[in-house]
């Protein structure tokens, strides 16, 4: 019975650090790069992008699937760096818990 009321306690606080976390999540910004500055981006820990930043020499008429794949690339390098933070702070917030593996938090 006592191991059922600590485990409770724990995922409640699980749970409360979940909710701090996501909250987090809301102001955590990344920029992603690409073309060796060429194109930044910039994501939000929830994945949206706010901002795009394309260097005005990339405005050539025939650059443009350049500049789209450097945008595609400095996207996925963003995303990249937002979902290492992420998984970071929930290990952080899980050690000790025995969580199964492969099991991804925040659900």
């Amino acid at each position: 019975m006592r191991d059922i009321m600590g485990l409770m306690s724990k995922a409640k606080e699980m749970q409360e650090k979940m909710q701090a976390m996501q909250a987090e999540m809301e102001t955590m910004t990344a920029d992603g790069t690409a073309g060796g500055g060429m194109v930044t981006v910039t994501l939000t820990g929830k994945g949206v992008l706010q901002a795009v930043k394309i260097d005005p020499s990339m405005f050539k008429e025939d650059d443009v699937e350049i500049l789209e794949d450097l945008i595609i690339a400095a996207h996925n390098d963003a995303k990249g760096k937002i979902e290492a933070i992420v998984a970071e702070k929930t290990q952080e917030m899980t050690a000790g818990l025995p969580i199964p593996p492969g099991m991804k938090l925040p659900f």
